[in-house]
């Protein structure tokens, strides 16, 4: 019997709302575990692989593309601008984007940020790729 409702939510519409097991998240200082009765926590996601388990069934992982999380009473609510089935990733499609993202100038702080931002998102969706190879 699953135990905790996973609702994700893009700019877009809202991707995914299911029962699951549990639910890893890809945090912005690391991975983090969540199962039924973890205390409230609201947290900042980094670029990385969401997995879920469901009840009777493979684990499921997906690229989300930073955001928020919120944790109550049993409902796992994650804000993302992007949420990618990792089967759909690319490793040609990220190591073209990781490097354009190395081309990207940065004069300022600004463009800075926007170029590290890149760099992340595109090292992290290689990541996924490659281990989803293995």
């Amino acid at each position: 019997m699953s135990s905790l409702q996973c609702i994700v939510v893009s700019p877009e519409r809202t991707e995914m709302d299911v029962a699951a097991d549990s639910i890893v998240l890809p945090m912005y200082d690391g991975e983090f575990g969540i199962l039924q009765g973890h205390s409230p926590l609201i947290g900042r996601l980094g670029y990385g692989c969401l997995k879920i388990r469901r009840s009777g069934q493979s684990e499921e992982r997906f690229f989300v593309d930073a955001g928020f999380v919120q944790v109550a009473n049993n409902v796992v609510s994650i804000l993302t601008d992007r949420m990618v089935p990792v089967s759909q990733l690319s490793e040609a499609d990220a190591s073209r984007d990781l490097e354009v993202a190395l081309r990207m100038p940065a004069k300022n702080s600004e463009s800075r940020a926007a170029r590290d931002k890149a760099i992340s998102r595109a090292r992290a969706q290689l990541r996924l790729v490659g281990s989803s190879a293995k």
